[in-house]
């Protein structure tokens, strides 16, 4: 599989995980390490990173200062925080190409799943269209959980998908369809309510997608 390097604008850019190792983007900086693997420094006024540590062919890469793809939040300054960065800023996700036969609803089949290519995903909170997505996602999760704890997944497949439909190439395009796996992001808030109902039995989670359109 080879990709050509087309962002959608300023708004996504999809970046193969050796290409930006190789040439980091601007506010990144990748040391390499003696033991193996690979460092990567980040700039947190500028970039929003939501990487966990990973194991490549190349060594495991550390991504300094990253939140990770499952951010804790436990007060409303943490939450103002997260949000403000995530309406501000680059934000960056780590994304897996997969067979078509990874299906989205059965995880185990997910998981096990061959892994064609992994990408570095990087989105412009600040882009309006995104800005605007993430804003109304953000306030409907809040008004909808009256104040417990909750969790909320932030989907990017169907700006992968947008993407994947111009800039993807494959040797056998009809026969490769890649399903995305590790598109969306996490954040979760734990409230101080002393019986929190809803969300011990699972009846806060929310999930909202980011559209090209």
């Amino acid at each position: 599989m080879t990709v050509n390097k087309v962002p959608l604008g300023s708004r996504m850019t999809v970046t193969r995980v050796e290409e930006f190792l190789r040439n980091p983007p601007a506010g990144f900086s990748v040391e390499v390490l003696l033991s193996g693997g690979y460092r990567v420094h980040s700039d947190p006024e500028r970039n929003l990173v939501l990487i966990d540590d990973f194991d490549s062919c190349r060594g495991r890469i550390v991504f300094q200062k990253s939140l990770g793809r499952k951010v804790k939040m436990h007060n409303l300054w943490e939450y103002t925080s997260t949000r403000k960065s995530l309406l501000s800023k680059r934000i960056y996700l780590l994304v897996s190409a997969c067979e078509e036969n990874c299906s989205v609803t059965n995880k185990k089949a997910a998981n096990e799943a061959r892994v064609l290519q992994q990408y570095v995903v990087s989105i412009d909170g600040s882009d309006p269209l995104i800005k605007w997505q993430m804003e109304r996602g953000l306030d409907w999760t809040i008004s909808s959980v009256a104040g417990e704890s909750y969790r909320v997944d932030i989907d990017s497949t169907e700006l992968l998908e947008s993407w994947a439909a111009k800039n993807l190439i494959t040797d056998q395009l009809m026969k490769v369809r890649p399903v995305w796996r590790d598109a969306s992001f996490t954040l979760k808030y734990y409230s101080d309510a002393l019986f929190d109902f809803p969300h011990w039995f699972g009846l806060s989670k929310r999930k909202f997608k980011l559209r090209q359109t």
